[in-house]
């Protein structure tokens, strides 16, 4: 994937932020439909987005959220400073949007965390290496304790992308948006429980890099849309 996502830049000219743009949609529909498992609480949902790629398109689904009139907040899991410009990019466009955005160096996040109707799990994907460290790992405990619905970007945060090696902690997801490809750890018989329901985002891979990049020809898999649910192991 590391792969894919250096040729879509560098060789066929897609930017990050295109590829952003639609993973953070893709995660949005995928939201939407989970939010009806939510309305128990305030129907809010809450994005946790972490410094990185995986928490820019968490960003952009809150984005699409707000659009669509669903009430969203962010918790930015790490200092502003030390996020990519991709990430601090999206924060700008928030709050000219008038999105909610809290830090994890407040104590209000736990508050939002009680009282969301979906949680979003943006926080790290597949860059991940090892156990997740503060403040990632009390946003993960804080998640998985509080029973409500949790849908993962590309990855439950916790679980190695490659192995699918359960970290502690790892966050159980109600669903997983991955993007472009399954990630060969969201298939292993230990990891899908915590997976939940497997969904693939289209980011707009031509066909033709699998080939260049991985070797591979395989039939169109996004024929029915940009977002299609996949079989998980059991």
């Amino acid at each position: 994937m590391r792969e894919i996502d250096r040729a879509m830049v560098d060789d066929f000219g897609v930017t990050l932020l295109q590829m952003m743009e639609n993973a953070g949609r893709n995660l949005a529909t995928v939201i939407v439909h989970a939010s009806s498992a939510g309305e128990q609480k305030s129907g809010r949902v809450v994005v946790l987005a972490g410094p990185g790629g995986n928490g820019g398109g968490g960003l952009v689904a809150a984005r699409h959220l707000h659009n669509r009139g669903i009430d969203v907040s962010v918790i930015l899991a790490a200092r502003e400073d030390g996020a990519t410009g991709a990430v601090r990019h999206q924060l700008r466009i928030l709050r000219k949007s008038g999105v909610s955005i809290e830090s994890a160096e407040t104590g209000d996040w736990i508050k939002l965390i009680d009282g969301a109707g979906v949680l979003v799990d943006a926080l790290f994907g597949y860059s991940l290496d090892g156990p997740p460290r503060e403040p990632a790992a009390s946003f993960i405990r804080a998640m998985n304790e509080v029973g409500t619905p949790v849908v993962s970007n590309d990855i439950p945060t916790g679980i190695d992308a490659t192995s699918g090696v359960i970290h502690e902690p790892a966050v159980r997801a109600t669903a997983t948006v991955t993007i472009a490809l399954p990630k060969t750890g969201l298939l292993s018989p230990e990891a899908g429980p915590l997976v939940g329901d497997l969904y693939l985002g289209d980011i707009a891979v031509p066909p033709r890099l699998y080939k260049q990049v991985l070797g591979v020809s395989f039939a169109p898999i996004l024929t029915e849309g940009q977002v299609v649910k996949m079989p998980v192991a059991n």
